[in-house]
């Protein structure tokens, strides 16, 4: 070879493997999507009289992300209202990352009149979510919107595209301002109920003219319907038409038809409605459940070309809690649907996985210093003025709070409630049964940021290990929020594989402010890049840790 055809090649090579590099490169860098929110007030009429509500961009409720699987999304968040302020991402696991969760107790609150940047990943997920406001009584006055994370093009769908893919962001409504609400808990009053019920921020009224659907005669449409409520579990139905559940909670489900279904406070699901009836104008409708005077709220799905009004008579509503439970238990995970797994891979034979620890918690509520409080396991979760992470990372624990006030087990009955944080620690890894108990009168919910998580079983009474016979260790939906019924339990099962900071609280957000929720503490002693990210860059600092030197970042071990 000569010495021009040998200096030819390696020029050949070079540009081969410079190509290779940047190829690499490429796909290691999953899409950006950009997001510049205007958090404000603004005044808006949802329930007939003008209010004071948190809008996003003028809009409420807020903007929808449609993103995909493992997009990454940057969202720059100006807080323009008089209070400090975060959204959380109820659903979207934050893998590694619970610097971006936007919990209190993971971070500090964005101040009136500054920005902060969410950057984040749909890690391996698929499904309906949504985010909203997570500081105090907030979430009341709106700031919610939908997430709606696709698959990824190469990844097979369980079920045909449909025509159209459409929000129900269904749930109660007050017509008090969150302050006024804040005050009235303060001062030891209920919320009372509430005003009535909104589709995609609107009444009735608004929710049919101009009709909210609009279908085409022989097509199949999504609804994506999350209940973000605040108290009000739900029942959702459509007129004249079957529904058929094919997602929740980031889940295919085996896709069983339904008269209706149940909707609780937290949750989201998909269905799929088939417009196959004459062509006319239909409701959807959503009603309240186990309270004795029942809200309801329609909107009008209209085929193409309708000239027939919708008929005034509603299908009915299920009623009792037996109903409720048996659906619950008619839900199954689609185990041959090829979406997003939950981590670590293979946990999905979560019933052949050794149980390492029971942590049963039990609800309780008493006045603490004259004020109505709740408690989980006899503590009652108060925000310090340092978010238990940042004093976590900066270990600067002493002052701010006390690992592990509570056992596994609930106290004794009588036992006074102490006010504190709430932080219990789980070992990296390990796979935990978690119990709820809710001696109640009225339905709780519960939602475990970070994760999604296998309800096995729910039942009356109190649990004991008997109870485990009666699980369901094939194929239970893997989500991230369950309900527990009045009187009764409910377990799931997970593996805390996530390293981080993360809340598990109740849904109604009433005691979630009167402190029924707690942080759990999953550390990874390998302090390892693997595991965990760094505080990022523009994290905000307040409380103990302002001024505080930056500890040794975790690393790629």
């Amino acid at each position: 070879m000569t010495a021009a055809g040998a200096t030819t090649m390696r020029a050949c090579s070079a540009a081969l493997l410079l190509l290779a590099a940047l190829s690499t490169a490429v796909r290691a860098e999953d899409p950006y999507l950009f997001f510049e929110w205007k958090v404000t007030y603004g005044t808006r009429s949802p329930m007939g009289v003008p209010q004071k509500v948190i809008l996003i961009n003028d809009m409420f409720p807020g903007p929808t992300i449609n993103c995909t699987s493992n997009n990454n999304i940057v969202v720059n968040v100006f807080n323009q209202i008089d209070k400090p302020f975060l959204f959380t991402w109820h659903g979207i696991q934050q893998r590694k990352n619970s610097w971006q969760d936007g919990m209190p107790g993971t971070q500090c609150p964005i101040m009136p009149g500054t920005n902060f940047t969410y950057k984040m990943q749909s890690k391996d997920q698929i499904g309906t979510f949504f985010y909203f406001p997570s500081i105090g009584m907030q979430r009341a006055a709106g700031g919610y919107g939908l997430m709606s994370v696709h698959s990824r093009p190469l990844i097979p769908v369980p079920f045909d595209p449909p025509a159209d893919d459409f929000s129900v962001l269904v749930g109660d409504w007050y017509t008090k301002d969150f302050a006024v609400l804040e005050k009235h808990i303060d001062t030891g009053k209920s919320i009372g109920r509430p005003a009535g019920l909104l589709i995609n921020g609107k009444n009735e009224k608004d929710a049919s003219n101009p009709p909210m659907y609009n279908v085409e005669a022989g097509k199949t449409y999504r609804f994506r319907v999350c209940n973000v409520g605040i108290k009000s579990s739900l029942n959702v139905r459509v007129q004249g038409h079957m529904i058929k559940l094919v997602e929740m909670e980031g889940s295919h489900t085996v896709q069983n038809e339904y008269d209706s279904l149940d909707v609780h406070v937290g949750q989201c699901l998909s269905f799929l409605v088939t417009a196959n009836q004459k062509p006319g104008d239909y409701l959807l409708v959503a009603s309240t459940r186990f309270i004795k005077e029942v809200s309801t709220i329609t909107a009008i799905i209209r085929y193409k070309g309708s000239s027939v009004p919708a008929s005034p008579k509603l299908p009915e509503a299920p009623n009792g809690w037996a109903w409720s439970i048996n659906q619950w238990r008619s839900f199954r995970w689609n185990l041959t649907a090829s979406a997003a797994r939950p981590n670590p891979q293979g946990s999905y034979h979560y019933g052949q996985i050794n149980i390492t620890r029971t942590i049963k918690l039990s609800t309780s509520r008493a006045k603490v210093d004259g004020k109505e409080r709740y408690a989980l396991n006899g503590v009652s979760h108060v925000d310090p003025d340092t978010p238990p992470k940042l004093a976590e990372y900066f270990n600067a624990t002493t002052g701010v709070f006390e690992y592990n006030l509570i056992g596994d087990t609930p106290p004794k009955e009588g036992t006074p409630i102490k006010v504190a944080p709430n932080i219990l620690t789980a070992e990296f890894r390990t796979f935990i049964e978690v119990v709820f108990e809710n001696p109640e009168k009225s339905i709780d919910s519960f939602h475990l940021n970070g994760y999604a998580f296998f309800a096995a079983g729910m039942g009356p009474g109190l649990w004991t290990p008997d109870c485990r016979k009666t699980y369901n260790l094939l194929d239970t939906v893997s989500r991230h929020t369950i309900q527990v019924y009045p009187r009764s339990w409910t377990a799931i099962m997970l593996t805390f594989d996530n390293a981080g900071m993360w809340n598990l609280r109740t849904n109604i957000w009433e005691r979630y402010y009167m402190g029924e929720q707690l942080y759990m503490s999953v550390t990874s002693p390998a302090r390892s890049l693997r595991d965990e990210y760094n505080m990022p860059d523009n994290g905000l600092r307040c409380g103990k840790v302002v001024g505080m030197p930056l500890p040794p970042p975790y690393i790629i071990a």
